[in-house]
């Protein structure tokens, strides 16, 4: 049977399998959207936390307006592999985020995703394509995409050249 997180074609479907990334974090979570039929992501938003507590109803306004099959939630963990003193609580968020909106969550090692995020919005800024200043949310969402683009490599699926 084919794997529809491969983006397979199940029977009486042909459509891609939307996903949607979250780089989580206390304050805020970063908000990535991507398919396996261009295996790409894009940043689209930031949610708000508000005394570590995720604005549910602001995540979900994404899941209803992007309709994911899918949603990959970056999990932090030491250089070493060891949990991070935020694992605990991002597993949470993803036990949370499945029941309440009813997806196949799957969690994502997030080491080094912030740097990198932070490395192509200065390689943007440098070159111009980025004309304003670069602002935590930025990195937040930039972040998820980094996890989305992870997750769709780790399923042998590579962005498509136009």
């Amino acid at each position: 049977m084919p794997d529809p997180a491969r983006g397979a074609a199940t029977p009486g479907q042909s459509s891609p399998v939307v996903a949607l990334g979250f780089d989580f974090g206390l304050r805020r979570i970063g908000v990535a959207a991507g398919d396996t039929l261009t295996c790409g992501a894009r940043p689209v938003g930031v949610v708000t936390c508000h005394g570590g507590t995720p604005d549910w109803t602001s995540l979900g306004r994404y899941i209803r307006d992007w309709e994911p099959r899918i949603l990959v939630v970056g999990v932090p963990y030491n250089m070493d592999g060891t949990a991070g003193s935020l694992t605990p609580t991002a597993l949470e968020f993803i036990t949370e985020l499945g029941q309440r909106f009813e997806r196949e969550v799957v969690g994502v090692d997030e080491r080094l995703s912030s740097r990198e995020a932070e490395d192509i919005l200065r390689r943007q800024r440098a070159s111009g394509e980025r004309t304003r200043r670069v602002r935590h949310g930025d990195v937040d969402a930039a972040a998820a995409c980094v996890l989305l683009e992870q997750w769709l490599r780790e399923r042998g699926l590579e962005p498509r050249s136009e």
